[in-house]
């Protein structure tokens, strides 16, 4: 299976209409993916795409994880998926980004070009950040080497020592 990769530059029009860039959208289909699910990340001012069975599996995982009759479980469920949509892509492979979801990708601390993105792929799903504010989080080559190899060593991988 294709994995989404690498990082593409990307402007949003006045309406909000941004081009899914065409490798990812090639993957999409490839998945027989017709719709993307679009949800605010939980922790950083970037949103993410799933496919749709990607997305499906995400959250089952969830729903197993969660006590349907437990209230605070139910509201976690009920956030969680409020920060969701489906999103179609139109004829000529641009998706509409609702001015909430924009703006969701704004960070108070960095100022930002209104209509100026970055696709990233995160391999089963994708992101769209602002290219300062994913710049701003983003470690330096050495401490994500480091932080490679750490996790890697915590579950057991096989990782190249430091050269």
């Amino acid at each position: 299976m294709n994995t989404f990769i690498g990082n593409i530059d990307a402007k949003a029009d006045e309406k909000g209409r941004i081009f899914v860039p065409a490798s990812y959208r090639k993957i999409l289909e490839e998945m027989g993916s017709k719709h993307i699910v679009l949800r605010r990340d939980t922790d950083n001012e970037c949103l993410i795409f799933y496919p749709e069975q990607v997305w499906n599996e995400k959250v089952s995982a969830l729903r197993q994880a969660l006590d349907e009759w437990d209230p605070e479980d139910q509201l976690i469920l009920m956030q969680f998926m409020s920060d969701a949509e489906t999103l179609e892509t139109d004829s000529q492979g641009r998706v509409l980004l609702a001015k909430k979801n924009i703006e969701a990708t704004t960070s108070e601390n960095i100022e930002t070009k209104s209509n100026d993105f970055v696709f990233v792929g995160m391999l089963d799903r994708f992101a769209l950040w602002r290219p300062e504010v994913f710049a701003s989080k983003k470690a330096g080559q050495k401490d994500l080497a480091e932080k490679i190899r750490a996790r890697m060593k915590r579950e057991n991988h096989n990782f190249p020592p430091q050269a």
